[in-house]
């Protein structure tokens, strides 16, 4: 699979079969999301992977819509410094994200973004420093359904006048 056919299939998938993902394909992920660039190469993320499934659940309790979180073969908490004090932390923290996603989709294997909204509670659970931040978590997982290879619905996407300006607005 090509760069281009993965932007274009990937889809947000939140259900998930029953399948582990092994350490290998779970490193193959996590180094495409360390791979990835950052501001200055900064490289202000950090990484937990969880595979527990009773960290799962209780994370999954930490963002509206993160319930997806409790029955992933594997997820990603990409944790970085306070992204108040510098505002490319969490463009960075996404390129990372994105990375994973298609990295993951290219090995069959379907990711949803959670938003932590509770994140001294995912403090508590994952037990990461003080210092660091987490908003963003990734959930990883084979697909229940055949989503890998079923086609973008029609108008699923703006069309590209409708989101490009040239030159001006």
């Amino acid at each position: 699979m090509n760069v281009s056919e993965a932007i274009r299939m990937k889809r947000a998938v939140r259900d998930f079969s029953s399948k582990p993902i092994t350490k290998e394909v779970a490193d193959s992920i996590l180094n495409a999301g360390r791979r990835a660039q950052s501001s200055k190469n900064t490289q202000p993320w950090r990484f937990v992977a969880i595979q527990d499934k009773t960290i799962l659940k209780a994370l999954s309790k930490c963002g509206k819509g993160a319930g997806h979180l409790a029955d992933a073969a594997l997820a990603i908490a990409i944790l970085t410094p306070d992204p108040t004090e510098k505002f490319q932390v969490m463009f960075d923290a996404g390129q990372a994200a994105a990375n994973m996603q298609l990295a993951a989709w290219e090995l069959g294997i379907g990711s949803c973004l959670a938003s932590i909204f509770e994140p001294e509670e995912a403090r508590n659970i994952l037990e990461f420093p003080p210092e660091l931040h987490l908003r963003i978590t990734l959930s990883f997982g084979y697909p229940a359904q055949a989503q890998l290879t079923s086609p973008p619905k029609k108008g699923g996407r703006k069309a590209l006048d409708e989101v490009v300006h040239w030159d001006k607005w």
